[in-house]
């Protein structure tokens, strides 16, 4: 009995190929429906699993998810949040607690209580979009820019860029890469060869041209750029932020002052989101 080139025909293709469509679909659907539910998630530090602080913990996650799933920057400190956030555990679906001492002895009684942990909250879908209706917002689904991050630090003598591998600005690092995620933006840094090559530096990061650094973003696959620069500031025992990003043809500056570093990645990435979402304009005023 002769064998069938059973693999030839092309009903048998037709089939093979359904079958692989509907499962990268199935995949790409998947990964879109994660990636939403990631924007209604946040996560803020809290003393010990206690109600009371878990309450303060769901107030202030709450806020976050408002502003990472429209993009509105403006929304932080918002005071007509007040009453949701009063009720933020009526939003709630699910939260869970990571020990930031895990795996270290409790000294004490009072050391289970002062503890303190990663409280990660997820809130209901439609429940968030419905606020955000009432601020005349809606959610951000669609693609979001990856994020070229360009920050110049001054403090007295030094002044330096942060980088992706610069050992001296690994906690500003670390703080910029925080602040996106928090913002729900892919944040890419530049390497500190990347800089050197086009003569980029924390004196020159200022006065360079958008098309001096668009090419380094572009070697991360970024989307878009944003510039900043931070001094220290000896009388307000903060930094003085500058921030800039081009886009649509438009230039948006904003600019704070007194606030930890933190604070300025926080605002300065969030400031981004909200040009990028179409949500706000930070043209020539603080977000």
């Amino acid at each position: 009995m002769k064998n069938r080139p059973v693999l030839n025909r092309p009903g048998r293709g037709r089939a093979i190929a359904g079958i692989f469509l509907a499962a990268v679909l199935i995949w790409c659907i998947g990964a879109a429906t994660a990636a939403a539910g990631e924007l209604y998630r946040a996560k803020v530090t809290v003393t010990g699993q206690g109600e009371a602080n878990r309450i303060l913990g769901f107030a202030a996650c709450l806020e976050d998810v408002l502003i990472k799933v429209s993009g509105a920057q403006k929304l932080a400190g918002d005071r007509r949040l007040a009453t949701y956030k009063s009720n933020a555990k009526d939003f709630v679906t699910a939260f869970s607690y990571r020990d930031q001492f895990f795996g270290k002895p409790v000294r004490d009684e009072q050391g289970t209580r002062d503890r303190p942990y990663d409280l990660t909250v997820d809130f209901e879908e439609g429940k968030i979009d419905d606020i955000l209706r009432t601020f005349g917002l809606k959610p951000w689904l669609s693609h979001r820019p990856v994020l070229a991050v360009f920050v110049a630090m001054e403090q007295g003598p030094r002044k330096y860029v942060v980088t992706l591998d610069g050992a001296q600005s690994d906690l500003q690092r670390d703080a910029l890469l925080a602040a996106g995620e928090r913002r729900g933006m892919s944040v890419v840094l530049p390497g500190a060869a990347a800089l050197a090559k086009s003569n980029v530096n924390g004196e020159t990061l200022g006065t360079a041209s958008l098309s001096t650094l668009a090419p380094i973003a572009a070697e991360q696959d970024a989307e878009a750029v944003l510039t900043g620069r931070l001094v220290w500031d000896d009388r307000q025992l903060g930094w003085a932020t500058q921030w800039q990003i081009d886009w649509a043809g438009r230039t948006h500056r904003w600019q704070l002052r007194g606030v930890t570093f933190d604070e300025a990645f926080r605002r300065g990435i969030g400031g981004a989101a909200q040009v990028l979402s179409g949500n706000a304009d930070t043209s020539g005023k603080g977000d």
